[in-house]
């Protein structure tokens, strides 16, 4: 095949690039396609204030008129200043199974990472920690979410293949909700609040969120950043996830936590699955998109883990005993039977160990690849 490739320049390849896996995988049970809106907005220089310090290009693969595959470039100058890097980041990569055609997209990050003085690519990995990464490489039957990468196995051989190595894994568990509050998360609910003087924070109103969000990234910000292609959040990319956030989230499962002084010193968010409402709507919006959306915000039994994140000086003192608390409550009023956690470093143990007690089932793999650019 004499396949050629086409930057993404104009609003009519944006939307191609965009629904390109949609048309690739709908079919397939496990897949969950990204928010369309959201997708074209990262990508959008004037709408992603990410741009201000980062680079990114798009890709289109053709066999003549047809599309074949689809990948993204993107060079964050600010987190290879701060750690003396040249990587070029690879994402949003989508294909046939052709390693031809893999090639020929892999190989035109690399010429403009190259031309840009790059000497290293990753990915897939986004522009920051709250972007989509991580290729799948176990659980390909497993019903993907609404924040992940859903790929078939011939991604990842074909990375390899093309020389690619791990750099890191993540890894994703099912948790089975408790049928009633365990006595020993009330026990140590409670010993946490009399010996350190924490306090559990809900809001009521959207409006309200903004006493805490920017706190809370403060927090996030030092919790993540011994973690890895993490870069602190800016104020304006932090009004950029703000925004997305207040679109869908449901504040039952929002927490803040502050001590003794009223700061806060951890932050949870968590969501009713919107997996299956997003397929149906295969990643749109419109006509009848957020009519599935809300109802799968108002009745479901799945909910996935978006992210926590606890401030190192307060770490290990039992911060999370109060989140568990009351997020096991709000599970319970809803009739919660499964929740899923996000993508976690297989390295993190932290995080993990939170979640022992209730005998998690590991189910996915996904992974971000290195290679040297010769």
């Amino acid at each position: 095949m004499n396949y050629t490739i086409r930057e993404v320049t104009t609003r009519k390849d944006a939307k191609v690039f965009t629904k390109f896996p949609i048309k690739l995988f709908n079919h397939i049970e496990a897949f969950v396609p990204a928010l369309t809106l959201d997708e074209l907005n990262v990508f959008d220089k004037e709408k992603n204030p990410v741009h201000e310090y980062c680079e990114s290009i798009r890709f289109l693969a053709y066999d003549k008129n047809k599309v074949v595959g689809r990948i993204a470039g993107i060079i964050n100058h600010k987190y290879n200043e701060a750690f003396q890097t040249k990587i070029v980041r690879f994402t949003r990569l989508d294909m046939i199974d052709d390693i031809n055609v893999t090639k020929l997209l892999i190989d035109t990050v690399v010429s403009w990472g190259k031309s840009k003085g790059m000497d290293t690519i990753i990915g897939p990995i986004g522009f920051t920690d709250l972007d989509r990464m991580g290729l799948l490489v176990e659980g390909f039957n497993e019903l993907g979410s609404f924040i992940t990468i859903w790929n078939p196995d011939y991604y990842h051989k074909h990375l390899e293949q093309l020389g690619f190595v791990k750099d890191v894994d993540w890894i994703e568990s099912q948790i089975k909700w408790p049928e009633s509050m365990p006595e020993r998360i009330e026990r140590g609910a409670k010993i946490v609040r009399e010996r350190y003087g924490y306090e559990l924070v809900k809001v009521n109103k959207m409006k309200d969120l903004d006493k805490y969000i920017y706190d809370a990234f403060n927090v996030y910000n030092r919790a993540f950043s011994e973690l890895y292609g993490f870069f602190p959040l800016t104020q304006k990319v932090e009004d950029y996830y703000v925004k997305q956030v207040k679109s869908l989230v449901k504040l039952d499962f929002v927490w803040f936590v502050t001590n003794k002084h009223k700061e806060v010193v951890a932050i949870a968010c968590m969501m009713p699955s919107l997996a299956l409402a997003n397929k149906k709507n295969k990643g749109s919006l419109f006509p009848f998109g957020w009519a599935r959306i809300l109802r799968s915000l108002r009745k479901f039994d799945v909910i996935d883990f978006y992210f926590v994140a606890v401030d190192p000086k307060h770490q290990g003192n039992g911060v999370m005993a109060l989140i568990i608390e009351d997020g096991i409550k709000q599970g319970l009023k809803y009739g919660v039977k499964m929740a899923e956690t996000g993508p976690e470093l297989e390295l993190n143990k932290k995080i993990q160990a939170q979640w022992m007690q209730f005998n998690p089932h590991y189910h996915k793999r996904r992974r971000c690849y290195t290679k040297k650019i010769d």
